[in-house]
């Protein structure tokens, strides 16, 4: 592998961040510096610390940066919940988004297992 981006779960982590960003345009106003702005933060440090890991020196750093994103993760799953609690994220978005975290999830399992072996 020559940079981050040929990571298939920087790849995938990517996709969700995108997706995010689409999704909370329609968030409404009041939550532009609250809801939105923690959800864009949390999605996109998924990326974000498998960019920075992907340049460490060893395996062990590397993988602490999985297990960042992996928190980053769990972050944003809760705030797409509640998104959706509020009725600003319908159900069939935040199935679409929960499928795309799920897969990220497991490759990222997938990541710090063979990192750790």
């Amino acid at each position: 592998m020559k940079t981050f981006k040929d990571l298939k779960v920087w790849q995938k982590s990517h996709e969700l961040t995108l997706e995010v960003y689409r999704i909370t345009k329609s968030y409404p106003n009041e939550e532009k510096f609250g809801l939105v702005s923690q959800l864009r933060r949390s999605t996109s440090s998924i990326p974000t610390n498998l960019a920075e890991g992907f340049k460490r020196r060893s395996r062990k750093d590397f993988a602490h940066f999985v297990n960042m994103a992996e928190g980053s993760l769990e972050e944003t799953k809760y705030i797409l919940f509640l998104s959706h609690e509020l009725g600003y994220l319908d159900k069939n978005k935040l199935d679409r988004l929960n499928k795309i975290g799920d897969e990220v999830g497991r490759m990222l399992t997938g990541l710090y297992k063979k990192l750790n072996s």
